[in-house]
């Protein structure tokens, strides 16, 4: 429920994503990275050294979707201000004040061989493929989501069209839940898609007919996007979310069989999806 201020500054070339606690004592700063991530109950939050950036996954989407690899995030609160629920925001001004191609390789995590975690129902894994494809599937008990799935090639075009604008969604009776407990102050049908037991509240309805799954899609961008390296590989996540997405970016990490570094030429050539 906090007004905040945030400016993306660009940023030279091998100086990943920073964000920078302009309200705190020397401006500390702190890597977009896994290794960071400190809380997954609600949104992916990063800490380090007693101060914490919360809710970042969906600027992070909008970073990935647009392939660019630096930039540093002054903000001065706690927590990125949740705008529309969607990445759309971001994804726009950043369009609007330009991309710069830097005079550096990109490097990337090109997948190797198949990598699979699964515990309680829920699944991710990454597969080798010839460029960065998402699928994703969801189950929820309730008549406007039942099942979902889509699968789809990331590409800028793509990402602006099919991903960013999906908004984040919940469950009228966990919203008051949070109020209660004094938690999602800001949340609102204007960042939020919420659900009663069988209508969507917000008015217009919604986005896309699968504007659920597509928006879990984004969270998974977002998420993987904390390796500090774009992905070429196929992942495959099955009734996911945060923890689940940190907790298969961790082995991902350790599997150092499974992935090689590179530029696109090291890359070229077919993979067996």
């Amino acid at each position: 429920g906090r007004e905040v201020h945030l400016t993306i500054y660009p940023a030279p070339a091998n100086h990943g994503i920073k964000f920078m606690r302009r309200d705190l004592p020397d401006s500390p700063d702190i890597t977009a990275h896994f290794k960071k991530v400190v809380d997954t109950s609600l949104a992916t939050v990063i800490g380090y050294d007693g101060f914490i950036v919360s809710t970042i996954e969906h600027l992070m989407a909008s970073f990935a979707g647009l392939a660019i690899d630096n930039a540093r995030v002054e903000i001065d609160a706690y927590e990125m201000p949740i705008m529309d629920g969607s990445a759309e925001p971001f994804t726009a001004l950043i369009k609007e004040a330009g991309i710069v191609t830097l005079d550096a390789p990109r490097c990337f995590f090109i997948v190797k061989k198949p990598l699979v975690l699964q515990q309680d129902g829920k699944s991710v894994g990454i597969y080798p493929s010839d460029g960065y494809k998402i699928t994703c599937s969801i189950t929820y008990d309730h008549p406007l989501i039942n099942e979902q799935a889509l699968s789809i090639d990331i590409s800028e075009r793509d990402f602006e069209q099919e991903i960013s604008k999906a908004r984040t969604f919940g469950f009228l009776q966990e919203y008051e839940q949070l109020k209660r407990f004094g938690l999602a102050r800001g949340g609102s049908l204007d960042n939020v898609v919420v659900i009663d037991r069988e209508n969507i509240l917000n008015e217009g309805g919604l986005r896309y007919p699968d504007e659920f799954v597509r928006h879990k899609i984004l969270d998974c961008m977002g998420d993987f996007s904390l390796l500090g390296m774009p992905l070429i590989g196929h992942i495959k996540a099955e009734k996911s979310g945060h923890a689940f997405h940190h907790a298969f970016l961790q082995k991902f990490f350790a599997s150092k069989d499974a992935w090689d570094t590179g530029t696109l030429e090291d890359a070229a050539g077919p993979h067996p999806d």
